[in-house]
């Protein structure tokens, strides 16, 4: 039997999304609660790695599995061995054909960002820092190049492992809550460090450094050097994959309402 999970996460303590030798990922720790609950070796797939530092509000992972159990159960029985900052938010089975990463028909991230003459306190870790005034319109006017399918080279990391640096951006919305604000990226597909090296250079325009037109100079040119430094993992969320509407898998969690933005009807617009 195949099922889906998704997993909400605040990723401050980990060394990002994917096992690795250390054991103190993600991915570590989610499948050594599910083999403990399970009582036998489990391993996952999910729909998009994160960073170190990068929290996720709906990471969905899918695993085989012939435990035979309610989905309530494989909720609660795992996140009894979880940490705290870790928690399975639902089960559903899928079919045999479903595949975390491979049935997305896209992906969705949000940059959480403060601005203010003083750094983060208490939401040191889950929030971005800039300390200058930001100008929405010129960040939306260079937003406005990024939109449709290019080669996003000039916004890859060295260490990338996608197969082609072509993707394809459907959405940037930028909007400001009160001190913060907050940006959003749908897109099929992103590479390594992709949302931070925008979030780099669409901040960059926002404080004027640059004039909107350079991010467009920057995509066609096609190269990492010309773009801004990669930003700061803290404000960045992944708030999960969309599938076709027929697998009828939850697109949100509650912990979408706890960021400021259009999701969360408290925070002031």
């Amino acid at each position: 039997m195949r099922i889906a999970l998704g997993v909400s996460y605040r990723g401050t303590a980990y060394q990002g999304w994917q096992s690795q030798p250390g054991g103190h990922t993600v991915q570590d720790h989610l499948q050594a609660a599910l083999s403990r609950f399970a009582d036998r070796p489990v391993q996952v797939m999910c729909a998009g790695r994160t960073d170190a530092g990068v929290h996720g509000l709906n990471q969905v992972v899918h695993l085989d599995t012939d435990v035979v159990r309610e989905p309530f159960s494989w909720v609660r029985g795992t996140n009894t061995f979880l940490p705290a900052d870790i928690a399975v938010q639902w089960c559903r089975p899928v079919p045999e054909g479903f595949h975390a990463r491979n049935s997305a028909r896209s992906r969705r991230y949000a940059y959480v960002l403060l601005q203010s003459p003083v750094r983060p306190s208490v939401e040191a870790g889950a929030a971005g820092w800039v300390f200058r005034p930001l100008d929405a319109q010129a960040m939306r006017d260079a937003a406005a190049c990024l939109i449709g399918e290019h080669d996003f080279s000039a916004f890859r990391s060295s260490e990338c492992q996608a197969r082609t640096p072509v993707k394809t951006l459907y959405e940037i919305s930028i909007s400001r809550h009160g001190a913060y604000w907050r940006f959003e990226f749908e897109a099929n597909a992103f590479l390594h460090h992709m949302v931070r090296n925008l979030m780099g250079c669409l901040l960059a325009v926002g404080t004027g450094t640059r004039a909107p037109q350079w991010v467009g100079a920057v995509l066609a040119g096609r190269d990492r050097s010309m773009a801004a430094p990669t930003f700061a993992p803290d404000g960045l969320y992944f708030l999960g994959p969309r599938y076709d509407a027929a697998l009828n898998l939850p697109d949100r969690t509650p912990a979408h309402d706890w960021l400021p933005g259009p999701d969360n009807p408290e925070m002031p617009s």
